[in-house]
């Protein structure tokens, strides 16, 4: 506790001050408060470097040091996260966009709530068993207490991580668009200082389970002139108070991709959006630039929502989908990817466990044992 006071009177002794110029030096302060380990145990993680937290390695930093860079495609339903899982990825994200897509048919805009996030990473982790996957957790859902309670349901429904984004509630899509029609208005951050504090709940409720914690900021959108100092201040601050790695939303070139490698501590997230203002990079270029995940968080559900315009639009014109199977996967090919073979040995091997009772029975029966 009283280190969590300490962190609290750092932070508070800054009050009066403004601006990216304060928020580097409030992650001094805090850095200074806290020394090299914080209030709930974990070592600090305030150099420019992707070593881990000592004395602790969940699964999403094991990938990243085995492969160097980890590439976390979207997913937001238990099929689309088996495919993830099919084709060979390490690990995969939950996008709040896509569930909010997906489940509810409506933008992500606040509508979705923590409790329904948390039911979709039920289904998906306990489907999809072989990969982690971290899943987005917007704001947390309200206040310090609020976002203790997200992050361990989501704990309980099997995530490996989430991302915690430091938007006013209600919260507007985080992906920034180079078209007009889709870019998303009225975006506002909250105080850095009552991020940080969410971030500081956040570790406090994670303990010692293997739980991957990403601080988003999204003040690069906020501001033309200053957002991107003021986003890269806010990302050191978070990490700061306890986060895993740290997810600038919205750079807008490749020398603000640069900067924010160069001026940002710890594990580095990077989100890669068809269409979006960030430039599209390979994994390997991104790697080189300094990142450590990179998610590509829609192009499952873009990609999903253009083959069913396509397909469906062509069976209304035709009347059939006979002259169009090719853009279908055949029934022999979907009945694997969902391991329907693997069920049917399962209610085999019991039916044959029934049979030996039953026949045991009728045995025992007949030589008048009952």
């Amino acid at each position: 506790m009283a280190g969590i006071l300490t962190l609290g009177a750092a932070l508070r002794s800054k009050a009066g001050r403004s601006g990216a110029a304060l928020l580097a030096g409030r992650a001094a302060d805090i850095s200074a408060a806290i020394g090299s380990e914080n209030a709930f145990g974990r070592r600090s993680f305030c150099s420019n470097s992707s070593d881990p937290p000592a004395g602790r390695s969940t699964r999403i930093q094991q990938i990243i040091e085995k492969e160097g860079v980890a590439l976390l495609p979207g997913c937001y339903d238990a099929l689309s996260a088996a495919i993830v899982q099919k084709v060979g990825f390490s690990a995969g994200f939950i996008s709040g966009y896509s569930v909010s897509a997906a489940r509810l048919g409506k933008p992500d805009i606040g509508l979705m709530t923590p409790p329904e996030m948390a039911e979709a990473a039920r289904t998906i982790c306990s489907t999809v068993r072989d990969i982690p996957f971290i899943a987005d957790a917007d704001t947390g859902g309200g206040n310090s207490l609020n976002v203790q309670r997200t992050v361990k349901d989501l704990i309980a429904a099997g995530a490996a991580g989430c991302f915690l984004e430091d938007q006013a509630w209600p919260k507007k899509c985080g992906i920034e668009s180079s078209s007009s029609q889709c870019h998303m208005r009225g975006k506002q951050v909250i105080p850095a200082e009552e991020h940080a504090a969410k971030i500081a709940a956040a570790r406090d409720a994670i303990g010692d389970s293997d739980f991957f914690l990403i601080a988003r900021t999204d003040a690069r959108a906020i501001s033309e002139k200053y957002g991107l100092s003021e986003a890269i201040s806010r990302a050191n601050l978070y990490m700061e108070a306890g986060a895993d790695a740290c997810f600038v939303d919205a750079p807008r070139s490749d020398d603000e991709l640069r900067e924010i490698a160069r001026r940002t501590n710890g594990f580095r997230v990077v989100n890669m959006i068809e269409g979006g203002v960030t430039p599209l990079h390979t994994q390997e270029e991104l790697k080189e630039m300094g990142f450590h995940i990179i998610l590509h968080s829609t192009t499952t559900l873009y990609t999903t929502a253009r083959a069913l315009m396509d397909m469906l639009q062509k069976m209304k014109e035709s009347g059939s989908s006979k002259d169009h199977l090719d853009k279908l996967a055949s029934f022999a090919e979907f009945n694997r990817l969902i391991n329907i073979e693997s069920y049917f040995a399962k209610e085999a091997h019991f039916a044959e466990y029934k049979n030996a009772l039953e026949a045991q029975h009728e045995l025992k029966a007949s030589s008048g044992a009952f």
